[in-house]
C-alpha cells in the first residue's frame, strides 16, 4: 500500500494525571526494544517502523501522545475532558487503559474528532490479573461504531505487542466502520451498493448468478490466482447451508455473493472485502476514486479522441448482455438495466434524437455505438467516466479506461500526407431560423418529415455512420444556433461545413453567404451549400448573386437539393459526399467535381450498406 500509518497512542481519559500510568510508554518500547525497559520516560519519542519489518508492508510511525499536560495547563474541569480534540494528523487512535485498574476501565471514553478517525482500546498489564476486562468494555464498543477491537496485551511480558500494532495497521488499510454495523450485524448501505456493483460486472452473461467460469475469472482478477474446482463447491456449499436463495443454478446469486462478504468480516477477513473494494476503483469513503474515474490522458491541440477497435469490442459485450430479448435494440427497461451500475442516467430523452431508433423508438445497436462515439468525441473525460462505471479496466484486463482510447494525430498532418486515420468526422450545419437544419440532422438518421420530434427533447447533434470507399466512418452532424454575432470557436472548427437554406424564404440564403465569407472564405475548410426544402417552389433569394452563381463565383459545389418530406426514409447520398470531403479535404474542388469520383465513393457506400444489412441479418439470426 502507498500510504503511510500514524499510529497515536493515549492513556484513557479521566484517568488522574499524572498518576494513571496506563503503560502506553512501556508498550512502545517494549515494541522497539523487544524487552520490557528498566527505566521508562515520561514520553516516548515518536518513532517509524520501516515498511518491510510491517505485516501490511506500510511505513508506521508510532505517536506517544501524553495528555496530562494538557490537563494541568489548561486546568479543564473533568466534565470538560469529555470533548477533548486531537489535531494531530493520526490515522488511527490506541486508547491505553490498565487492565488491573477498575477506574482506568470505566473511564475510557472516546477522543472527539473533527475528522473520523479507527479506535483501538488496548488493555495493558493483563499479567497482573487472571481475568478478562472484556465484559465491561463490550458494552463501549457497542456505544462507539469507531471503534475497531479491543486488544489485551502486557507490555511486561510482551503478550501481544506485535498483534496491537498489527490491529492498528489493519483498522486503517482495511477498516470495519465503512463496511459493517456491528448491531444489526449486517452490511451497510454504502458497502451493498459497492459490491452489488461488483457483483454486475463480473456476471458478465447478466442471468442474475455468477458461474464458476465468472467467479474464477472474477478472483483472478482480484487475488491474482483461481480458485480449484473443490474450493469453488466448498464456497458454494457454505453459501447453501446459510442461504436458501444464495446459489441458483449452480452459481451465486447476489445474496450469495452479500452474504460471502458478511461472513469474511465477521470472521475479521476484512482485507478480503477490501481488497475487492479497492481492485473495482473504491476508496475508503466507499466512492469510486478520481484516479479510477479519470485517468491522465493528453490530447494536444488540433487532435481529437475516438474508441478503439478492443473499446469497440468491450462496449458490443456490454450491448449483448443487456439485449434480452435479442431483438438488436435496447428497450427503455434494458437502458436501464445496463446503466444501473451508473450512479446517475448518463443518457437523457434527447439521445433518442441524437441516434437511430427503431420503429418503436428504441437505441439500436448502431445508435448504441454512435452515441458512445459522440461523448468520446465530444467529452473525452466524460466517456473514461462511464466506462469506469462499466468496468472496463477490470473486464478488459486494461490498466486503466485510457487504453480505450485513440487520440488521433494533428490535421495538419493529415492534410500534409494527404490521407488520414481518422474514424470520426465532425460536420457543422448552419442556417437561418426555420431554414431545415433540424430535418437536415434527422434525416441523417433515416427520419423523414412525418416522424416529427419532441421539441423539450431536441438534440442539436446526430450522429451515424456512412461508408466511403467501403470504409465505414462516423459523420457527427452539429446544428450551430444562427446568432451570427455570438458564433464560437468550436462552431467554426469541424471538418466539414453545411450550409442550409430554405428554397422558398427569399431571406434565407443571405445567413449562409455572410457566413461563409466572414467565416470560411479563407478556411481550407470544405464547405457545402444545400437548398432545403426543395419539393417545396423555388423562389428568388433577396441576395445580390443567386445561390447557383455565388458557389460558382467562390468555387464550391453548386447547391444541393434537400428535402426530408418524402414517404421513404430520406437519401444518405449528401451524407456521404460531406463524409468524403471530410476525409479528403486536401481535393481541389474540381477534383471533388469529378462525377467518377463520386460513383467510386457511392458505390462503395451501397455495396457496403448491402453487406452490412446482411451480416445484421445474420447476427441476429445467430443469436
Amino acid at each position: 500500500a502507498s500510504i503511510n500509518v500514524r499510529v497515536l497512542l493515549t492513556a484513557s481519559l479521566f484517568s488522574c494525571c499524572p498518576a494513571a500510568k496506563v503503560g502506553k510508554t512501556s508498550l512502545i518500547m517494549s515494541l522497539v526494544s523487544e524487552e520490557f525497559p528498566d527505566e521508562v520516560p515520561l514520553r516516548a519519542e515518536e518513532i517509524t517502523i520501516p515498511a518491510d519489518v510491517t505485516p501490511e508492508r506500510v511505513p508506521t510511525h508510532i505517536v506517544d501522545y501524553s495528555g496530562n499536560s494538557v490537563f494541568t495547563r489548561k486546568r479543564i474541569s473533568e466534565k470538560n475532558r469529555r470533548n477533548i480534540t486531537i489535531n494531530k494528523p493520526a490515522n488511527v487512535i490506541c486508547i491505553v487503559y490498565s487492565v488491573n485498574n477498575k477506574k482506568s476501565i470505566e473511564k475510557v471514553k472516546i477522543i472527539s474528532l473533527h475528522n473520523k478517525v479507527p479506535l483501538i482500546l488496548v488493555g495493558n498489564k493483563s499479567d497482573l490479573v487472571e481475568h478478562s476486562s472484556m465484559e465491561t468494555i463490550l458494552p463501549i464498543m457497542n456505544q462507539y461504531q469507531d471503534i475497531e477491537t479491543c486488544v489485551e496485551c502486557s507490555a511486561k511480558n510482551l503478550k501481544n505487542i506485535s498483534e496491537l500494532f498489527y490491529y492498528a495497521q489493519k483498522a486503517v488499510l482495511h477498516p470495519t466502520g465503512p463496511l459493517y454495523c456491528p448491531e444489526e450485524k449486517e452490511l451497510k448501505p454504502s458497502c451493498i451498493k459497492a459490491l452489488t456493483r461488483i457483483f454486475k460486472i463480473s456476471d458478465l452473461d447478466n442471468d442474475g448468478v455468477l458461474n464458476d467460469n465468472e467467479l474464477n475469472f472474477f478472483q483472478r482478477t482480484c487475488f491474482n490466482t483461481p480458485l480449484a474446482p473443490q474450493a469453488l463447491e466448498d464456497v458454494k456449499n457454505v453459501v447453501r447451508r446459510n442461504m436458501a436463495d444464495g446459489v441458483r443454478d449452480d452459481g451465486l446469486t447476489l445474496k450469495g455473493f452479500l452474504f460471502l462478504h458478511t461472513l469474511f468480516i465477521q470472521r475479521g477477513r476484512h482485507e478480503t472485502t477490501w481488497t475487492v473494494l479497492r481492485r473495482f476503483g473504491y476508496d475508503d469513503d466507499l466512492e469510486l476514486t478520481q484516479e479510477y474515474l479519470f485517468p491522465l490522458i493528453k490530447v494536444p491541440p488540433d487532435c481529437t479522441t475516438e474508441l478503439n477497435h478492443n473499446a469497440y469490442l468491450f462496449l458490443q459485450s456490454v450491448f449483448d448482455k443487456h439485449d434480452k430479448d435479442r431483438d438488436c435494440a435496447l428497450s427503455p427497461e434494458e437502458v436501464k438495466d445496463l446503466f444501473n451500475v451508473f450512479p446517475y442516467m448518463p443518457w437523457g430523452p434527447d439521445v433518442n434524437n441524437t441516434v437511430c431508433t427503431n420503429d418503436e423508438g428504441w437505441i439500436t445497436y448502431q445508435g448504441y455505438l454512435s452515441q458512445w462515439t459522440l461523448t468520446t468525441y465530444l467529452d473525452v473525460q466524460r466517456s473514461l467516466e462511464y466506462l469506469g462505471y462499466l468496468g472496463y479496466s477490470i473486464i478488459c484486463e486494461q490498466e486503466s479506461q485510457a487504453a480505450a482510447i485513440t487520440v488521433t494525430r494533428n490535421k495538419r498532418i493529415d492534410l500534409q500526407k494527404k490521407q488520414t486515420q481518422r474514424s470520426v468526422f465532425r460536420c457543422n450545419v448552419l442556417g437561418a431560423r426555420g431554414s431545415g437544419k433540424s430535418g437536415f440532422l434527422q434525416a441523417f438518421l433515416g427520419r423523414n418529415l412525418q416522424m416529427r420530434i419532441r421539441e423539450d427533447h431536441k438534440s442539436y447533434y446526430a450522429i451515424s455512420t456512412t461508408y466511403v470507399y467501403g470504409q465505414e466512418k462516423y459523420l457527427l452532424l452539429h446544428e450551430v444556433m444562427p446568432d451570427f454575432d455570438i458564433l464560437s470557436e468550436p462552431d467554426l472548427t469541424c471538418d466539414v461545413v453545411c450550409l442550409v437554406y430554405d428554397m422558398n424564404d427569399p431571406r434565407s440564403f443571405e445567413y449562409c453567404a455572410k457566413v461563409y465569407k466572414d467565416c470560411f472564405l479563407d478556411s481550407k475548410t470544405p464547405c457545402v451549400v444545400v437548398a432545403a426544402k426543395s419539393d417545396l417552389h423555388e423562389v428568388r433569394q433577396q441576395y445580390g448573386q443567386s445561390p447557383l452563381d455565388f458557389c460558382r463565383k467562390h468555387k464550391l459545389h453548386p447547391p444541393q437539393p434537400f428535402t426530408c418530406n418524402t414517404t421513404e426514409a430520406p437519401s444518405k447520398d449528401l451524407y456521404t459526399r460531406l463524409t468524403t470531403m471530410a476525409m479528403h479535404p486536401h481535393m481541389a474542388q474540381a477534383d471533388l467535381k469529378n462525377s467518377t469520383f463520386w460513383l467510386r465513393a457511392s458505390l462503395g457506400a451501397t455495396v457496403f450498406a448491402v453487406l452490412g444489412f446482411a451480416m445484421y441479418r445474420v447476427l441476429l439470426k445467430h443469436r
